[in-house]
């Protein structure tokens, strides 16, 4: 049984989602897969045909770019939900000049309030060099704390790190 919710943390390309896609599947519960990513240009569009060709007909799929706590009231505790991903999320709350505070106070309420189990991916973005210029850097803080949040609410934290989990937080189901 999966935890209410769950937390995967990973590098660019680490396999977090593919192992999260894992994790919620083995749940026997009905997958439902919440998409955050803009497509602006051809190589972004690839990453998520790759994404979508990995999943099967029994996801129920919906594109919440900005606003996930609609789609998140709506579910019942037959579904578990994976949000792929946070890092998208948030760049689309920067991009759009959203308060970011607020943002992400409502996604935290959306996440506690929801029926079914949440599966959340999110990138670590805090392991390479400083940025060179100040939009860059404040992404990265806000992504930060933005993890840090989650994972303080999260039943379950996981590294995923080539393919590999390492649980960080609870254990696994």
């Amino acid at each position: 049984m999966l935890p209410k919710l769950t937390f995967v943390l990973g590098g660019a390309a680490s396999g977090k989602s593919i192992w999260a896609e894992n994790l919620l599947l083995s749940s026997r519960l009905a997958p439902v897969y919440l998409a955050t990513s803009r497509v602006h240009d051809d190589e972004i569009k690839m990453r998520v045909e790759a994404h979508r060709s990995r999943r099967s007909d029994q996801w129920l799929n919906f594109e919440a770019q900005i606003e996930l706590g609609s789609v998140l009231d709506s579910l019942d505790a037959t579904q578990a939900v994976l949000i792929d991903c946070a890092t998208m999320w948030l760049t689309n709350i920067m991009m759009d000049d959203i308060d970011i505070a607020q943002a992400q106070v409502d996604l935290l309420t959306a996440l506690e309030n929801c029926s079914a189990p949440v599966v959340i991916v999110s990138n670590e973005v805090g392991h390479g060099i400083v940025p060179e210029n100040a939009l860059a850097r404040r992404f990265r803080d806000m992504q930060g704390r933005l993890n840090i949040a989650l994972a303080e609410r999260a039943d379950l934290a996981v590294q995923v790190t080539a393919g590999l989990p390492q649980v960080l937080k609870g254990e696994l189901p």
